[in-house]
């Protein structure tokens, strides 16, 4: 079965990642919640706030949500969270950097993703959001942690995928690639639950039955379902105007002699008016 992540989908039930400030919780029908600071009825939906300000926000159909209830889960620090900011090329160490391959273009890394999504049967714009959360497109990018290349591979995880060197860029966004499917078949085709096990590693997903109480896994979900629903947002409006533009009228030219026969069909010119 082909899967390829949806617009909906992660409008739906792939938001529970939220803002860990916030001070509600949105019980929805479906059984996950949705941490928020306030929330506004707007028209057949209510509007949640993630943050203290109003630029980050969900709409969720009023129906789909069955009550509210005040969020007593403790804010974690911080500091707690894995830590999986990608260092500079200048940070690694000198041992790996020898073992580095050149950059690639933003079209070669396209390529790579779409010939993985193709195999994996996922979406191309979702490994890409997944790879900008992760190193910023940044093949050279190394976390504190160990993890290496474009979609952060540690060492035990990229050896497990047969990943002998994390940082050449095919072999990283193959393996990545499918280590994401393999959690999306683990926790089935729940994205929200996946990027979290991608993020903090499936134990701390079992352990805590969905996503863990980390402010970085929740802003790290956060990010990419945004960056995700932003690109396909664009590529419908991009398809709407093709659309408006290839539908509208098209004139035809009138024979003005007499001695033309009707028969023959005019070619068609697109009004420029």
């Amino acid at each position: 079965m082909k899967f390829c992540v949806k617009l909906g989908l992660l409008f739906g039930i792939a938001l529970t990642a939220m803002s860990s400030f916030a001070a509600d919780l949105a019980v929805l029908t479906n059984g996950y919640t949705i941490r928020h600071e306030h929330r506004e009825i707007v028209g057949t939906a209510t509007r949640l706030y993630l943050g203290k300000d109003s630029s980050s926000y969900v709409d969720i159909p009023t129906n789909e949500i069955q009550s509210f209830e005040k969020d007593l889960t403790p804010v974690p620090a911080p500091a707690s969270a894995p830590n999986l900011v990608a260092e500079k090329t200048q940070n690694v160490p000198i041992a790996v950097q020898q073992k580095l391959p050149p950059l690639l273009k933003p079209q070669q890394v396209n390529d790579l993703v779409n010939s993985a999504g193709d195999r994996n049967h996922i979406d191309p714009d979702f490994i890409n959001s997944v790879i900008h959360a992760e190193s910023g497109f940044n093949s050279h990018a190394l976390s504190p942690k160990g993890a290496r290349g474009l979609m952060q591979l540690m060492p035990n995880t990229a050896s497990a995928l047969g990943v002998t060197n994390a940082f050449d860029p095919g072999a990283n966004v193959e393996g990545g690639t499918r280590y994401l499917r393999e959690l999306l078949e683990r926790y089935n085709y729940d994205v929200v639950k996946a990027l979290a096990a991608y993020n903090a590693g499936p134990m701390r997903v079992d352990h805590y039955h969905g996503v863990p109480p980390y402010y970085e896994t929740q802003a790290y979900i956060a990010r990419i379902i945004k960056d995700f629903n932003r690109k396909k947002l664009a590529e419908r409006k991009a398809a709407a105007a093709v659309k408006k533009k290839t539908s509208q009228p098209k004139l035809r030219s009138v024979a003005s002699k007499p001695s033309v026969s009707t028969q023959e069909t005019q070619p068609s010119i697109a009004s420029s008016r």
